[in-house]
């Protein structure tokens, strides 16, 4: 129980030190293939332990940002070459949540890549259970209140995680899942206009019958529309905002 009880601290060191380092290596001030100074320097330096900066240090391998070498020390990696999808979230929190253009291109590649081809297995593979959780999903919608933009972000992530599961396989759901922060960050934005809702509600409303129905093209092309339908929004989105800048 006292372990559990521990003294509730707003943000830890350790994440502090990476956070801080994953805005030194994004931002281009660490170069790639800089060496870091050793932990015990670091640990000087930043006025912090050697096991902060050594937990720190594994965070940022594990994301790609860092590597870790023998005799070597800590190089600053090509994150492009050597990330994981754990560092979309650290991408996301370097912008401040702002929408990136080519984040936000490279995000909505992908998905028309990966979505429209689960939105095909699940028309092929979707079983009763998966029907039911759709139209509870298509009834929660209904009920929904326009201003919970967060509610509805997440409400839009699980009916994508759905798709995923309809299709039975095992790697989509967790690939979904990965990107989720990064997924309800821009779609967050994206439900502050409540003019979308009607359109995305009916877009799943027509690929819940298409898997109904066991027809493959008719979801393909449905999720499409969908995904199109949503960058094209942000970008116009976008766009307005940087007129209001100038």
């Amino acid at each position: 129980m006292e372990e559990m009880l521990k003294p509730i601290r707003k943000e830890s060191l350790k994440d502090v030190f990476v956070s801080r380092f994953e805005d030194l290596i994004l931002s281009g001030k660490l170069s790639i293939g800089e060496k870091l100074p050793s932990e015990r320097e670091l640990a000087l330096r930043l006025g912090v332990s050697r096991p902060v900066v050594h937990e720190g240090l594994v965070d940022l391998v594990s994301k790609g940002l860092v590597s870790m070498k023998p005799r070597v020390g800590t190089v600053v990696n090509d994150y492009r070459r050597e990330g994981s999808l754990a560092i979309l979230t650290s991408l996301v929190n370097f912008h401040n949540g702002r929408l990136d253009p080519r984040l936000l291109e490279s995000m909505v590649e992908m998905r028309m890549l990966v979505e429209v081809e689960t939105a095909r297995l699940a028309a092929l593979r979707r079983g009763p259970e998966h029907l039911e959780a759709f139209y509870a999903l298509l009834d929660e919608e209904k009920r929904l209140d326009p201003r919970e933009i967060r509610e509805i972000a997440e409400l839009d992530f699980g009916f994508h995680h759905l798709v995923a599961m309809a299709a039975d396989n095992f790697i989509y759901p967790l690939l979904l899942n990965s990107f989720r922060q990064l997924y309800t960050s821009f779609t967050k934005r994206f439900f502050s206009d409540p003019d979308v809702l009607a359109h995305v509600f009916g877009f799943h409303r027509e690929l819940v019958r298409a898997i109904e129905e066991r027809d493959e093209k008719e979801a393909m092309t449905t999720m499409r529309n969908l995904l199109a339908h949503g960058r094209d929004r942000l970008w116009a989105m976008m766009a307005e905002e940087e007129r209001r800048q100038t």
